[in-house]
């Protein structure tokens, strides 16, 4: 049996992360699992036959180390998932500052860290046959959520990011994913009980979901998905072709109840 590919996954200790990871090990990937909280990557890690480091990816430098390290282990990188992400619910005249600099940091500028930090590895897989960045953005990432600016504005951004570095790698073998996934139901982002509309509740999906579309896009070679299709790309063609009109329904029915 030839030896397993490296998938270094980026948020790995719980929700769509932690469903990624346990995906493509099902499927043989040997995963290196990214995170903050020790005790729930190891205990994965564990579980998956796998590897873990701890990590903050809006820390460049920690983001280098943890690279360089990983990399003297396995120099090719056959995938990398940019999946860390912290929620910001608050309009951008009520968020807290800190936070609103936190959720930039790490789900945008995070996965900017991770790509040129292990951009040898994934070039070295490239040589060897290919490689695959999975960059896990939202439907937010397309839609301008008033009652969560923020959250949505470092969306938008990774979903630039995703799509330029798209374009910036056409023809190099690294297979850039994009990935748009509507309300899922985490820890971080409890969805069914914070959503005041019950017709996007029934929109709501699991973690697990997710996981098997990301893992069908890399063996498929999709570009760009959004998991599920409906509703959620409708609203996002909607947002682009009539802005005030989704701008209206999004104040009235995407608002989350008080904390």
């Amino acid at each position: 049996m030839g030896e397993r590919r490296v998938a270094v996954v980026t948020g790995a200790s719980s929700g769509i992360g932690e469903a990624i990871s346990r995906e493509l090990a099902k499927r043989g990937w040997q995963c290196v699992l990214l995170a903050r909280r020790a005790d729930l990557l190891e205990k994965l890690a564990v579980e998956l036959d796998g590897e873990w480091e701890t990590c903050d990816v809006s820390d460049r430098e920690q983001v280098d180390a943890v690279a360089a390290r990983i990399l003297e282990r396995h120099p090719s990188i056959a995938l990398l998932v940019n999946n860390a992400g912290v929620p910001a619910r608050g309009s951008f005249l009520d968020i807290d500052p800190e936070r609103l600099e936190r959720v930039i940091d790490v789900n945008y500028l995070g996965g900017v860290w991770c790509l040129r930090a292990f951009r040898p590895g994934l070039e070295a897989a490239a040589r060897a046959g290919g490689a695959h960045i999975v960059n896990v953005v939202s439907v937010a990432g397309t839609v301008a959520f008033a009652p969560a600016g923020g959250y949505a504005a470092a969306k938008h951004a990774q979903l630039a990011f995703s799509r330029s570095t798209t374009a910036l790698l056409r023809g190099s073998r690294i297979k850039v994913h994009t990935v748009l996934p509507g309300f899922v139901e985490t820890e971080g982002f409890p969805q069914r009980t914070k959503l005041r509309s019950p017709l996007l509740r029934r929109f709501v999906i699991e973690p697990d979901e997710v996981a098997t579309k990301v893992a069908d896009a890399i063996e498929k070679g999709k570009g760009e998905i959004t998991v599920p299709w409906f509703p959620y790309r409708l609203v996002s063609i909607a947002q682009a072709v009539a802005p005030g009109l989704v701008a209206g329904l999004a104040a009235r029915s995407t608002a989350h109840r008080d904390e």
